[in-house]
């Protein structure tokens, strides 16, 4: 029975269709997968057995009368849990809303509710999603399902974990500086950070008003594409919300990559990079050249000024939202985020405005020149072969820990500050059979 938990999204949405499977089975099959691993990479907050079973018998009562519910009819997700439902528990990760309930739902699972999907857990994460790593004193650290001891990548690290080993077909994550793509990379599955603006944050926790992200992490490509599919498009409830009208993603996937320039920087994203990660690079440079796209090496403009001003505003940011509670409660923050938190606050308000004026320029500068000469860049998503927990334990670990710490997302952060795309996915393993990521950006 759990090898259903191994199907893609898509495939198992498809073969629900087809009546090949119920969805009945499905949530049996990520169940069962659940209590297998999950001692060992503890990827849940919590669990809703009973209702995620009579979701299930009633997504099978409507197929059998004859009624589809969308492209994910029966489809069983887990989600990081950030995402208000309304009754449901949202713990964002923290000791602080450990008994929160939010009264309304957000729009990216209403939007999979209507599609047929349905949630059936909360997955661990980055206390208030702000690590990179998998670290979480309230509810436990969140482990690599490759090789335990090794860190998953946040914050959306339950996520990476549940999705990585069966126990859910995708997850929501959240990318406020690489929140999707660490975990995707760290575990060997597909993650996006769609463009800023792409998908609604309403009803999401928010971090960072200029740099949050809603994206999905799924085992392929394909399964992504359906995911975002769903959840994009303009939304009343969050004015920042694009309204572009939203493509067939799924219809794209092509594979054929004639005429696609694929940018190499040679200033930026490698200077750190591990023998093992820059060969997965290159191999996977020459499988896309197998599909047809030409490798540019080129240099990338305003580098230093975009890593400058992305740690401007999101500390700045997130010191706003959390200033409330910094004053009542400091103790309940883990160290880390305390400190991070606290020199937030020592940010001068014209240093953060001047992150923000030059935001704007600064992109289409970027735009102008990179995209003139490139169609896409290609980078490692992680430039290190990945460390375990202990080696990044910043509030207990010995000095140089926070170098390793703050490594992981070095090459995930300018994308957030440009509000550009960017993918993570897999390209090979590192020496420790733990998986190397490939991220595309445009």
């Amino acid at each position: 029975m759990t090898a259903l938990a191994d199907l893609g999204l898509v495939e198992a949405a498809e073969k629900v269709t087809r009546r090949e499977v119920t969805s009945t089975a499905l949530l049996d099959a990520c169940l069962a997968r659940l209590d297998q691993v999950n001692k060992t990479i503890n990827a849940t907050i919590w669990v809703d057995r009973d209702r995620a079973r009579a979701d299930a018998a009633a997504a099978d009562a409507a197929l059998a009368a004859g009624k589809s519910l969308g492209r994910l009819h029966g489809i069983p997700l887990a989600h990081k849990d950030m995402y208000y439902q309304a009754g449901r528990p949202c713990t964002c990760g923290s000791a602080i809303r450990r008994d929160f309930v939010p009264a309304i739902t957000c729009t990216v699972v209403e939007r999979l509710l209507a599609a047929g999907a349905y949630s059936f857990a909360g997955l661990n994460m980055a206390e208030f999603a702000q690590n990179p790593t998998g670290h979480n004193r309230a509810f436990g650290d969140c482990h690599n399902p490759w090789n335990a001891p090794y860190v998953t990548g946040g914050s959306s690290s339950g996520s990476g974990a549940a999705v990585s080993s069966g126990v859910t077909y995708a997850s929501l994550g959240s990318d406020t500086g690489g929140s999707i793509r660490l975990p995707a990379s760290a575990c060997g599955v597909t993650g996006i950070k769609p463009t800023q603006t792409r998908v609604s944050r309403y009803g999401v926790m928010p971090l960072s008003f200029s740099a949050d992200n809603v994206g999905p992490l799924a085992r392929s490509a394909r399964d992504c594409a359906r995911i975002l599919s769903i959840i994009a498009g303009a939304d009343s409830r969050d004015p920042t919300s694009a309204r572009e009208p939203v493509p067939d993603y799924e219809a794209a996937l092509t594979g054929d990559l004639r005429g696609v320039r694929v940018g190499v920087p040679t200033n930026a994203f490698t200077n750190i990079a591990e023998p093992p990660v820059l060969a997965a690079l290159e191999a996977a440079l020459k499988a896309l050249e197998g599909r047809g796209a030409t490798i540019v090496r080129l240099e990338l403009p305003l580098m230093k000024a975009i890593s400058s001003y992305v740690a401007v505003i999101s500390r700045a940011e997130a010191a706003a939202i959390h200033a409330q509670w910094m004053r009542e409660r400091p103790q309940d923050y883990a160290i880390h985020l305390s400190a991070r938190l606290y020199g937030g606050y020592a940010i001068p308000a014209a240093y953060y405005v001047e992150a923000l004026a030059c935001r704007g320029p600064i992109l289409k500068a970027f735009a102008a020149d990179v995209f003139g000469k490139v169609d896409l860049l290609a980078t490692p998503t992680i430039p290190t072969c990945l460390p375990t927990l202990a080696e990044t334990d910043i509030d207990h670990g010995p000095p140089g820990v926070e170098q390793k710490f703050m490594a992981l997302s070095i090459n995930t952060r300018p994308f957030n500050y440009l509000g550009l795309p960017a993918v993570s996915a897999p390209c090979g393993f590192d020496p420790n059979g733990l998986p190397i990521g490939l991220q595309i950006a445009g």
